[in-house]
């Protein structure tokens, strides 16, 4: 089933017929995959997971939903029928629906019958299906002219980051002789529709959230750092989520003698469109900051119909997070105990590089252990926050807001109107802070997410930590001040460790 059908705009239903000839129920499964959720919904009349009935043909719909576009969309429904428990057959039927934004809506033609093919007779419905979609394309060939002919002129004046189809355009060629920065059509396909940012001090400012880039923007950052997916080459998984995947791997750039160690952020094959759009738009909001203690992408990898690779330098460094938790829980001979100065250190070096996204008017939003990178000399660098919630979802919680947010590391601005600030990040890195001091030990443990803003509101906050010094606490104590504009800045905090730092060196 490898052609695609075209659905003219004035049909909204597609009727299929099957029928069960294997003499009991055969269970299946279906699924819908659609290139631009926004433009396009489906509904079906009948359960996605269910059994196919024994006893004649039986027809359900798959409805289609256009929204107020001029534009193709491209999707594809799967069924997944299993014959015994080893033998599963798979089809997999391709539409190209053509929406358009009708002043007057027309009554409903004919719907189309389409027959989906049992296990048992598969190949001669199989034939049948061609002869009926060649007659098909026919019949409404020349709607398709007319529709080309209306929508030509309404395309040159669309927003084409929202209305293209890149895949016209695609060039990521599976050759390796193209050169750096071609070829990125189907990034498109992940972008999501813009939406305004929630309401909050650093987008009414001067100041703007690490993510907050406009489509267009996105788009000419992915054709900056564009890499050709034949150099880039898997070795290993390191983190692994529900559908986020983090790989070592390799880079071999165009020119170079040899490869360069990468670490490769990913989705798997069932991640939504949503979730792979998100990987995106998190995983590039670092690009161009140059600084030690951030880590910043080094390339993106788009191929048509699969998710993208997002490449970052690997020198040695491991996320921060499972890094602490090793040195207290280790399995490779006795644990490994930070130093306070070991401590300081490594805030300092993260308060550092957070200074320098202040200065850029750039908040970062998810300040956490879970969102830096350490090496075995305890050089610390912060990383974007793609995939986070995937790979470390007991961070992140829910408050019936349809929104993951990790709400223990919130200012209480933040857990309330959603208001994000430099001041907002200075909360976050006390909570970093306290995960320093404790080795990665969950903040706020015995509090329920849902209320965490009584806790806080009631003025009761993290207990200070076994070993760790007053003038250390003191410094954690100041970042949760009620008060947004009670808070010290970075440069303040700066000074703060600093003081503390050469304290701690005269006797050493």
């Amino acid at each position: 089933m490898k052609f695609v059908v075209p659905v003219p705009a004035l049909i909204q239903k597609l009727h299929f017929t099957w029928e069960n000839l294997a003499g009991r129920p055969l269970p299946y499964t279906m699924f819908v995959d659609i290139s631009n959720p926004t433009a396009l919904s489906s509904s079906l009349n009948i359960s996605h997971i269910g059994e196919i009935p024994v006893g004649g043909l039986q027809t359900w719909a798959l409805s289609l939903h256009c929204g107020p576009y001029n534009i193709e969309v491209d999707l594809s429904l799967r069924i997944n029928v299993s014959v015994s428990r080893k033998n599963t057959t798979s089809l997999e039927f391709k539409r190209k629906k053509i929406c358009m934004n009708l002043k007057e809506t027309p009554t409903e033609p004919e719907e189309v019958l389409v027959a989906v093919p049992d296990s048992t007779s598969g190949g001669q419905i199989f034939y049948v299906a061609i002869g009926c979609a060649c007659a098909f394309m026919a019949a409404i060939f020349v709607l398709i002219i007319i529709y080309y002919v209306r929508d030509k002129k309404i395309r040159r004046h669309r927003d084409p980051l929202q209305f293209m189809n890149y895949r016209e355009s695609r060039g990521l060629s599976s050759a390796c002789s193209m050169e750096r920065g071609t070829g990125v059509g189907p990034a498109q396909t992940f972008l999501s529709p813009e939406t305004p940012p929630p309401t909050s001090a650093a987008s009414g400012s001067s100041y703007r959230r690490l993510d907050d880039r406009p489509n267009r923007e996105l788009h000419e950052r992915i054709q900056e750092i564009t890499v050709q997916r034949c150099r880039v080459r898997l070795i290993s998984i390191e983190l692994e989520g529900t559908f986020g995947r983090v790989y070592r791997g390799s880079y071999h750039e165009e020119g170079a003698l040899s490869p360069k160690d990468v670490l490769v952020k990913t989705a798997a094959e069932h991640a939504s469109q949503s979730q792979v759009a998100l990987l995106l738009r998190e995983g590039l909001a670092l690009y161009g900051l140059s600084h030690p203690a951030l880590l910043p992408v080094l390339g993106v990898s788009i191929e048509d119909r699969s998710a993208p690779f997002l490449l970052y330098p690997h020198t040695g460094y491991k996320n921060m997070k499972r890094f602490l938790l090793r040195c207290k829980f280790s399995n490779e001979g006795p644990p490994r105990a930070l130093t306070t100065q070991e401590v300081v250190e490594m805030a300092l070096q993260a308060a550092k590089g957070v200074q320098y996204l202040h200065r850029k008017r750039l908040v970062h939003r998810d300040l956490a252990a879970r969102n830096c990178v350490v090496d075995d000399d305890l050089r610390v660098q912060i990383t974007d926050n793609a995939l986070a919630r995937d790979l470390f979802p007991q961070d992140y919680h829910c408050l019936g807001d349809n929104e993951n947010r990790p709400i223990k590391w919130l200012a209480i601005e933040s857990l309330l109107n959603k208001t994000f600030t430099t001041a907002s990040d200075v909360w976050a890195f006390g909570v970093f802070l306290w995960e320093l001091t404790t080795l990665a030990q969950q903040p706020y443990g015995e509090v329920d997410p849902f209320e965490m803003a009584s806790y806080l509101r009631e003025g009761y906050r993290l207990a200070q930590p076994i070993n760790c010094p007053d003038e250390l606490f003191a410094v954690m104590a100041y970042c949760w001040a009620m008060s947004a504009e009670e808070r010290p800045t970075f440069s303040q905090l700066l000074i703060c460790l600093q003081d503390f730092h050469t304290q701690l060196t005269r006797y050493v």
